[in-house]
């Protein structure tokens, strides 16, 4: 057994993985009987196990655990899309969803698509190859066709959404209420005195940026304040996009007193561009953000956001899946859980 052994150790300095049927030959014994003894079989001997053991080991042998899941019908595999992972919100959601997954013995594979439609789609496509058991997902900015997510939901896969979603697919949808998270922000800044407040916002073709500027506007004009179209500027809302739109509001002939960005990462590129102008915040524009990133509370001035309770999106999203784990058969309609924001209040918003 040791010459072949040895044979088999030569040999794999040049293939690429070690197979069953390696350890068979080299114990000369039926690939069958190894994976019997692999998996602890109770009709193989203590003999056998122990040699077959010995030489996987020896072997370096990696089991294929989703080849062998697959033929158990569940590759115990959730796909989990987002537009980014450098984000504390989509990276808390993503631990929150894996820490309730791994008790229930599954995994996540992390894709994110960088607010590109193309990129998502291919996601989807790698993820029904590997035939995950559900996806959870939060759309790209530039989403606006739903046919590749129709293609999932087609296939009986269980998919549900967080943050970012449609409707139109009639699936669980986990995040929280935008539209009265802009209107408690708008309500704060009244609070403050402020009169003319603008919106650096997203795109209105996602649901959640659309409802967030529906959110401004009533509250705007539930106060009587100025709602003229230089006041609302969408944007990509990257770090570049709001120093950038900031900039443009400062050129208007009549300036904003406070800005109210749709996003944390937006509002630091507006405070960057205020502070090169040397305007202060919050004396002469407030400037309120949204996502509760850890970064508002260090920079100077903080800056005041919305906390999204990332962590029990990424919960609830997670037991969402579970939940049709114990069904025979996946019959999805719209679910929504919506969860309420909290307005957290700093520097850049409150009067001294």
């Amino acid at each position: 057994m040791l010459k072949r052994l040895s044979k088999y150790i030569k040999k794999l300095n040049i293939k690429k993985k070690t197979t069953i049927k390696d350890i068979a030959n080299v114990l000369n014994i039926s690939a069958a009987a190894v994976s019997k003894a692999l998996n602890d079989d109770s009709r193989i001997s203590k003999k056998t196990k122990k040699a077959v053991k010995q030489v996987a080991e020896n072997l370096n042998y990696q089991p294929n655990h989703l080849a062998s899941a697959l033929r158990k019908g569940k590759s115990k595999l959730v796909g989990v899309i987002v537009p980014r992972t450098n984000s504390n919100f989509f990276s808390s959601v993503i631990q929150n969803i894996e820490e309730v997954l791994n008790k229930e013995g599954y995994n996540i594979i992390i894709t994110q698509s960088n607010e590109s439609f193309k990129k998502e789609c291919d996601s989807i496509d790698t993820l029904l190859f590997t035939q995950v058991d559900g996806i959870i997902a939060s759309m790209a900015n530039e989403t606006v066709d739903l046919d590749y997510y129709e293609k999932v939901k087609a296939k009986g896969i269980p998919l549900i959404l967080f943050d970012r979603g449609e409707n139109d697919l009639n699936v669980d949808y986990i995040g929280i209420n935008d539209y009265k998270s802009s209107q408690d922000i708008i309500e704060h800044l009244v609070k403050q005195g402020r009169k003319r407040i603008a919106h650096i916002g997203g795109y209105k073709r996602t649901r959640i940026f659309n409802n967030r500027i529906r959110g401004y506007i009533d509250a705007v004009n539930k106060h009587q304040l100025p709602l003229e179209p230089e006041l609302l500027i969408e944007s990509s809302l990257t770090t570049e996009d709001g120093k950038e739109k900031m900039e443009q509001l400062l050129q208007l002939k009549e300036r904003p007193d406070a800005v109210y960005v749709a996003s944390d990462y937006a509002a630091l590129g507006a405070l960057q561009a205020l502070k090169e102008r040397q305007i202060k915040v919050p004396d002469d524009i407030a400037l309120v953000g949204f996502g509760d990133e850890p970064f508002t509370a260090v920079v100077t001035p903080s800056i005041t956001s919305i906390n999204q309770h990332s962590a029990e999106i990424g919960k609830q999203a997670a037991l969402t899946f579970l939940g049709y784990t114990k069904k025979k058969t996946v019959k999805q309609s719209l679910n929504k859980i919506i969860l309420d924001a909290e307005l957290v209040i700093r520097e850049s918003s409150k009067n001294p």
